[in-house]
This record gives C-alpha cells, structure tokens and sequence, in this order.
C-alpha cells in the first residue's frame, strides 16, 4: 500500500517514522554532545535502542505492506538539523540548556513511541506477527525513565 493512499494506518505509521528518524538523529546528537561525561554513556544506549526501536517500525510496517513516505522522512530529518540553529544561551558551544532542551525532546518522542505501542497493541494485536508489543513498551518506559533522571539533573545545572 503506498503511504500517499489516504490509509490511515499508513499514514499513523510513516509518521511515527518520520519522528523516528528524527529521534534517533538527536539521540546520536546527545550522546556525541555529551561524550565523556555521566549523560554521554546513558544517551548512547538510549540511542542505540532507538535504533532499534525504528528498525522494528520498519520490519511492521514491511509486514503489514505499508510503503514509506520518503518525503515525509526526509523532512524530519531536515528539521531535526534546522533544529540545531535555536540559540542556547551561547553564542558557538553547547550549553546546559541546549542538553536539557534534548532532553525534553527525546523524552516527548519516546512517550509518543510508547502511545504507538500501546495502539498497534491494542488495535491490531492479532496482525503484529511476532513483534512483542510489551517488550517494546517496556523498553520504552526504561527509556523514559533514564531519560527522566537525566533532564531533571539538567535542569539542575541549566537553572
């Protein structure tokens, strides 16, 4: 089914997708911003697992004949790197604020990764075929979790 067909499952899916790849392009982002100190090994997993998490996307959406929206993705991978113009704070370097800004971000797109879970689960149990929807939601929440911790000690040192 092309993504463009007006289904509305195709198109839940190509834009969880399209966050997705921007997510995981701000999670790399983090963990290089954050090499070599306590966020940077943290962020690097969550990132790792996001990865994974969009490679499972892509493996459900293979399996239920969902085409992607190539446009779409691209689109939020531009704006994932337009939005690394937003002024911090500091004219040239990365700032507290900046990390807790990412922070944010990548803890409002796992919960949306999560609310997907959850959905497919609910509506669509029986044509999931092998992925196991609470082992993603479960991993989704440990995501939130560290990522919980994390922004609450950012907004320690942003503030």
């Amino acid at each position: 089914m092309h993504p463009f067909s007006g289904d509305p499952l195709a198109i839940y899916l190509n834009d969880h997708l399209a966050g997705s790849t921007a997510g995981v392009e701000l999670a790399r982002r983090a963990a290089s911003n954050n090499a070599g100190n306590e966020y940077g090994s943290v962020l690097s997993g969550i990132a790792s697992e996001i990865e994974e998490d969009r490679a499972m996307l892509e493996a459900l959406m293979d399996r239920l004949g969902v085409g992607r929206d190539r446009v779409k993705t691209a689109a939020a991978w531009m704006a994932e790197k337009a939005g690394r113009l937003k002024p911090n704070g500091h004219l040239l370097s990365y700032s507290p604020l900046s990390r807790l800004e990412e922070l944010e971000i990548l803890l409002l797109g796992v919960s949306g990764k999560l609310a997907m879970w959850r959905a497919l689960d609910h509506a669509l149990h029986e044509r999931l075929g092998g992925i196991e929807p609470s082992a993603l939601e479960a991993r989704a929440e440990s995501q939130r979790s560290r990522l919980e911790a994390l922004r609450l000690q950012a907004a320690d040192e942003a503030f």
